[in-house]
């Protein structure tokens, strides 16, 4: 059995940071469905999980994403990660601003037969476009 936890480390490290799409074909399966409302609506399968990935590098080319935390139970898998980098391509419905990004979030992955066949993701859209300069930045204080 594949190790899921691998597996997502290199769906991070190997088509996000390191941009080889190619890898895709061995970790994501052709039946992939992705949910995550802050995304496009993409079609299912590998070539979705490229557009996707293509979606966000287009935008922000030094894109880089940190582990911060895996849990695995299964065949799931959830990540915690900080992504950063620097609007200077076309996002939609935003000018490039030239800003330096960094937002938290979370994924979850199901895995089976050495592929993600299926993922959940949600990550702080509300502080990418405070940083962006598309919405005001509220006054910084402790969530409840």
């Amino acid at each position: 059995m594949a190790d899921i936890k691998e597996i997502s480390r290199r769906i991070f490290e190997e088509i996000w940071n390191q941009r080889r799409l190619e890898v895709a074909e061995e970790l994501i399966a052709t039946t992939h469905v992705n949910h995550d409302p802050q995304s496009p609506s993409l079609p299912a399968g590998v070539e979705g999980y490229k557009q996707l990935v293509r979606h966000y590098v287009t935008a922000f080319p030094d894109l880089h994403f940190t582990i911060d935390d895996q849990v695995c139970e299964g065949d799931t898998v959830a990540v915690r990660y900080t992504a950063t980098g620097t609007h200077t391509g076309e996002f939609p419905g935003v000018p490039v601003t030239g800003r330096r990004i960094s937002v938290t979030g979370m994924t979850v992955g199901k895995i089976k037969g050495g592929k993600l066949i299926e993922s959940w993701g949600n990550w702080d859209t509300l502080g990418l476009l405070q940083q962006l300069g598309v919405l005001p930045a509220e006054a910084k204080g402790k969530a409840a």
